[in-house]
C-alpha cells in the first residue's frame, strides 16, 4: 500500500521539473495508464466480453457442425461409391450373362437354320430325283411306244412283201437308214 500511496503522491505533485522528454519515466502517467487500462477492461468485460465470447462460441459450434456434416457427407459418399461399385460389378455380370445367352441363342438359331436348310435341300433333291425318274419313265414309255410302232410298221412291211431273204435284209437296212435320217 505504501507503494500505491507513493505513486499517487508523485502523480498529483508537481515537481520542479517542467520539461522532460517523452521517454522519461513519469509515475503519474504510468498510474493513469494502468487505471485507464483496468477501467477499460472492466467496461469491456461488462459490455463487450459476453457478445464476443458468444460469437466465438457460436463460430466454434458452427465449425464443429460443418465438420460433422462434412464427415457425414464423406461417409455417405464413400458408401455410395461402394454401392455403385457393387452395382457396377452386378451390371457387368448381368451383361456377361446376357451376352452369353445371346451367343447360345445365336448358336441354336444357326444350328436350326442349318438343319432347316439341309432338310429343304434334301427335300429339293428328293423332289428333283423323283421328277427326273418320272421324266425318264415318261421318255422311256414314249420311246417304247415309238419302238413298238416302228416294229409293227417293219413287221407289216415284211409281211406285205413276202420276200426272200436278200430282199428282207435290204428292206431292214433301208428302214434303218430311214430311221437314221
Amino acid at each position: 500500500m505504501n507503494t500505491l500511496s507513493y505513486l499517487l503522491l508523485l502523480t498529483f505533485s508537481e515537481g520542479g521539473e517542467k520539461g522532460g522528454s517523452p521517454l522519461d519515466v513519469n509515475p503519474g502517467v504510468i498510474l493513469w495508464t494502468v487505471v485507464t487500462f483496468f477501467f477499460l477492461l472492466l467496461i469491456l468485460k461488462k459490455i463487450a466480453w459476453k457478445p464476443i465470447l458468444n460469437f466465438l462460441s457460436e463460430r466454434e459450434n458452427f465449425i464443429k457442425d460443418s465438420l460433422e456434416k462434412a464427415d457425414k457427407a464423406q461417409k455417405e459418399a464413400e458408401k455410395l461409391i461402394a454401392d455403385n461399385k457393387v452395382s457396377l460389378v452386378k451390371a457387368e455380370e448381368e451383361a456377361h450373362k446376357i451376352i452369353e445367352q445371346s451367343r447360345e441363342l445365336a448358336e441354336k438359331l444357326k444350328a436350326q437354320i442349318l438343319e432347316e436348310s439341309k432338310s429343304q435341300a434334301k427335300k429339293m433333291i428328293v423332289n428333283a430325283t423323283s421328277e427326273i425318274e418320272r421324266k425318264n419313265a415318261e421318255a422311256f414309255n414314249k420311246l417304247k411306244g415309238q419302238v413298238a410302232e416302228i416294229a409293227v410298221n417293219a413287221a407289216e412291211k415284211i409281211l406285205r412283201e413276202n420276200l426272200d431273204k436278200d430282199k428282207h435284209v435290204k428292206l431292214v437296212n433301208k428302214y434303218l437308214d430311214d430311221l437314221k435320217n
